[in-house]
């Protein structure tokens, strides 16, 4: 069954959209440049309010992070009410370890002997949730830490894939085209940010985001025996 994470909600009533059209993850985004923005105050607003609404239905709660140290981080969490922590800067395997099983790390390979050595690195410290994934694949971009709408090369994420027990796909997804990428690479799980989008960033459309669970699950059917 592939996880499905929507990633840079902004709103309560748009997260809880998200949270019962089909979403497993939810991503809340900490790193001041994105226009996914939340501060940890109005994140706990947001999970406080998911947790009360859904019980034991709410989705895992994740937050984004980008070069921080890890007591900043480790703070953030617990004052947004936060599960666990993506990585998505350039952060060590040392940061991960640090946050005792409660972070995995996105990487932008820009080849696939790079893919293979940062998984290789970073897979050291794989948390032991298997509710969370072990990495998170991207599009490389030179000057941005994902969100780009870029896809993942193929090969790229396939080496990556070849040797990481959950591999989480990010990279350009949208209900157009995350079934044949599904096919193409078998994630663990798939991210997407702008692909349920259509008009403010962080604010998700419900018809995209129902339309992007219904094309995933009609990808994990294809696969069935």
């Amino acid at each position: 069954m592939t996880v499905i994470k929507i990633c840079g909600t902004t709103t309560l009533n748009n997260a809880l959209m998200c949270a019962t059209s089909g979403a497993d993850l939810l991503g809340l985004n900490f790193y001041p440049p994105s226009p996914r923005y939340v501060t940890p105050e109005v994140a706990r607003t947001i999970t406080d309010g998911l947790r009360s609404e859904l019980g034991a239905e709410c989705p895992l709660l994740v937050g984004v992070f980008v070069n921080l140290d890890a007591s900043e981080v480790a703070q953030i969490m617990d004052t947004a009410g936060l599960d666990a922590a993506q990585l998505s800067g350039d952060e060590s395997p040392d940061m991960i370890a640090a946050l005792r099983g409660r972070a995995y790390r996105a990487i932008r390979p820009r080849s696939m002997a790079e893919a293979r050595q940062l998984a290789e690195t970073y897979l050291i410290h794989t948390p032991e949730d298997e509710r969370l994934p072990a990495l998170l694949v991207d599009a490389y971009h030179k000057a941005l830490y994902g969100g780009t709408g870029e896809q993942a090369s193929v090969e790229v994420a396939l080496a990556v894939r070849e040797i990481t027990p959950r591999l989480m796909l990010a990279g350009g997804l949208k209900p157009e085209n995350v079934a044949e990428r599904a096919k193409a690479i078998k994630p663990w799980g798939v991210d997407v940010a702008s692909g349920v989008e259509s008009g403010t960033p962080g604010i998700k459309d419900q018809t995209a985001v129902r339309a992007l669970v219904d094309a995933v699950q009609s990808a994990r059917f294809s696969e069935m025996p």
